[in-house]
């Protein structure tokens, strides 16, 4: 059985989303406000933004030292997933986030309770990309976009 020690999942923040990841959903993204993509990584995934038509900001600045544009949408480091969901619980914008599925049993989550959260659940695992090369089939956990204030018609919205 696969784990995170033989296909490399394991305390690294560098797998980058794939395009097909932010094509699932670009007709959710609100196509009228600045979108920050706050995690430059290698800086393909503000490149996908813009190429599907998106006004991008995508640079190489500290998350938790600015405050750019008016949505977030983004694919974070995993491993400061808490930092990141306090941070945005201060900043209170709208942001549109590829998480792990499990995030959602968090405590720090549980703070976002009164908060409306809605979950996007894509039709099959987001293969994510190391050293330019997609990882397919070896991501063995779920990824959900986390949605805060976006307005989707439903609390939880099933892609196929």
């Amino acid at each position: 059985m696969a784990n995170f020690n033989n296909i490399g999942f394991i305390k690294h923040d560098d797998y980058m989303t794939p395009k097909s990841a932010w094509d699932n959903i670009k007709q959710y993204i609100p196509n009228d406000k600045v979108i920050w993509e706050a995690f430059y990584g290698d800086g393909t995934s503000g490149n996908h933004l813009t190429e599907l038509g998106f006004n991008v900001i995508h640079e190489q600045v500290d998350f938790f030292e600015n405050d750019l544009g008016e949505i977030i949408v983004s694919n974070p480091p995993f491993s400061l997933c808490k930092e990141i969901m306090n941070r945005l619980y201060e900043l209170d914008k709208p942001f549109i986030l590829i998480l792990p599925s499990s995030k959602i049993n968090t405590q720090y989550f549980r703070k976002w309770k009164d908060k409306k959260i809605q979950i996007i659940i894509p039709p099959k695992r987001i293969q994510f990309i190391k050293n330019g090369n997609e990882l397919k089939n070896k991501c063995n956990f779920d990824c959900f976009y986390y949605c805060y204030k976006i307005g989707l018609e439903s609390d939880i919205v099933w892609l196929e």
